[in-house]
């Protein structure tokens, strides 16, 4: 396993200098899933949420806040993002929400497509809340990233 690379000799955190490092075209994508009710699903479904059209309030959200993730997140890079979209998929029980975040630039961009997804899921929750008390956030992962010194990574299907 490697090791930390936020943490300096002393094991003080750090941001990692990354100013040597050649831009590459970087890509990852995340998922975030919100368990909910089959009625609130028809809700949604039927454009019936008294806050609005969920799903492409929560697509929205998720790209904005991309865009946000390092003040969001303590030492990670800001970067200038080429593309960021979440897709919403309704399931019986469930919207999967699944972001792509790509950047030419030395650092990953995995944090971003994350944020997407998380912040999708919670505006999920936030438009259902009312409707639906037992609604759950789970599966917030990454699912694929391209790109960089550590080549290309894809979740095996069955974690995902």
């Amino acid at each position: 396993m490697a090791e930390f690379s936020h943490l300096d000799d002393q094991g003080k955190t750090r941001m990692v200098d990354v100013g040597a490092k050649q831009p590459t075209e970087r890509t990852a994508r995340a998922q975030s899933v919100v368990l909910l009710q089959k009625e609130t699903v028809a809700l949604i479904r039927e454009h019936k949420v008294a806050k609005g059209n969920v799903l492409e309030t929560a697509r929205l959200a998720g790209i904005m806040a991309a865009k946000r993730a390092h003040e969001l997140i303590p030492l990670c890079h800001p970067i200038n993002l080429t593309h960021v979209d979440v897709d919403a998929q309704l399931g019986n029980d469930r919207i999967t929400l699944t972001s792509v975040a790509r950047v030419q630039a030395p650092t990953g961009v995995e944090m971003e497509a994350l944020v997407a997804a998380s912040v999708a899921a919670l505006t999920v929750y936030d438009m259902c809340k009312a409707v639906d008390r037992s609604a759950v956030i789970t599966d917030t992962l990454l699912l694929e990233k391209k790109g960089g010194k550590s080549g290309h990574y894809t979740r095996d299907s069955e974690l995902a």
